[in-house]
C-alpha cells in the first residue's frame, strides 16, 4: 500500500468535503477506511494499492468534480 497526501485548493464548505470523500472512496484500489478529508488544511489523505490505481487517477477523480489539486505527495 502507498500513502498519499493531496493538497487541494481551499475548501469552502463541509459539503465539499463529503463530495471529495465520496469520489475518492468510489475508486477501485483505494483503501476506503483510510480516506480522510482534512477540511481546515484542504488536504486529502489516503492509502491506495499502487498496482491497481495510480495517483493520477485519484487526482483526476477530484478535479473532475471541480476541485483543483495543487500537489500530491506519495510514500511507499
Amino acid at each position: 500500500m502507498k500513502k498519499a497526501t493531496i493538497q487541494l485548493e481551499t475548501l469552502a464548505c463541509p459539503s465539499c468535503l463529503q463530495k471529495i470523500e465520496k469520489a475518492v472512496k468510489a475508486l477501485d484500489g483505494v483503501d476506503k477506511e483510510s480516506v480522510r478529508v482534512l477540511f481546515n488544511a484542504s488536504k486529502v489523505k489516503l492509502d491506495f494499492d499502487g498496482e491497481r490505481i495510480g495517483i493520477e487517477k485519484i487526482e483526476k477523480a477530484i478535479s473532475s468534480i471541480g476541485y483543483e489539486v495543487k500537489k500530491s505527495l506519495v510514500k511507499d
